[in-house]
């Protein structure tokens, strides 16, 4: 018997496995795709957040010529791109980076001089997203509710207090505060002011909030209350806690 009262935890390392996998391939392949490119073939980019700004040389990017309100530049000074005449592999990276970021590429890297395909922010979400699916698949159990299986990931024994308490909603904030409020703190600020941040700081933020998305994301797939044959009251939680149902909702 498990942690959380199944016989096995089976699905929830297949979902985060999962969640790990996928968002370890993007982060990957953020890497190989402008490696693998010709040299110098992805000029500096400056587009939009969900918009496709490069997918062809008559594309909203492309035809730039000036900067507005932060985002666009004259494309014909860096080169115009197209990720719509690439490789399907390389297509399918650069537009998924085109459609998600600015890509801006002052807060982007280069590889064999060619930017890639999302900021170093997004390189760090999506780098944290994996390492929070493979941590839930090694520790994460289904207890019932989004809460209570995002909160199985931490020592049962650190939580005996918070569950006795009933402070689990608390719990849950507190950690979206502190893995999510860098990122927000240092994005707005960037956004209000004149601070410009460093592609440290971008980094390390991005992988913060990655982190927890990918926790998050694995418990809301693992959370399922029909996988326990009985009632609530058989999940097992920290500190001989229970759950008990008032008219079949829980309390």
């Amino acid at each position: 018997m498990e942690r959380n009262g199944l016989p096995d935890r089976s699905r929830e390392i297949k979902i985060g496995n999962w969640v790990g996998g996928v968002c370890a391939f993007f982060f990957l392949s953020f890497f190989l795709v402008p490696g693998y490119l010709p040299a110098d073939s992805v000029p500096d980019l400056s587009g939009r957040a969900n918009a496709l700004d490069y997918l062809n040389d008559d594309s909203w990017g492309n035809v730039q010529t000036g900067d507005h309100h932060g985002v666009g530049h004259n494309q014909s000074e860096h080169g115009k791109f197209s990720w719509g005449e690439l490789d399907p592999y390389a297509a399918f990276i650069y537009g998924f980076g085109d459609f998600n970021c600015h890509n801006k590429h002052e807060r982007s890297w280069e590889i064999n001089g060619n930017q890639m395909p999302v900021c170093v922010r997004d390189v760090g979400i999506f780098f944290g997203f994996a390492i929070g699916g493979f941590i839930f698949s090694r520790r994460g159990l289904n207890r019932w509710t989004i809460r209570d299986s995002f909160l199985s990931i931490f020592p049962d024994n650190r939580l005996e207090q918070i569950y006795r308490e009933n402070h689990r909603t608390r719990m849950l904030l507190f950690a979206a505060v502190v893995f999510i409020a860098p990122m927000a703190l240092d994005g707005f600020t960037q956004m209000l002011t004149d601070y410009e941040s460093n592609a440290v700081m971008r980094m390390l933020t991005g992988i913060s909030f990655g982190l927890f998305i990918g926790l998050f994301v694995s418990a809301s797939f693992a959370a399922r209350p029909r996988f326990f044959k009985i009632q609530a009251e058989s999940v097992l939680l920290p500190g001989g806690t229970k759950f008990f149902l008032a008219d079949n909702s829980e309390e």
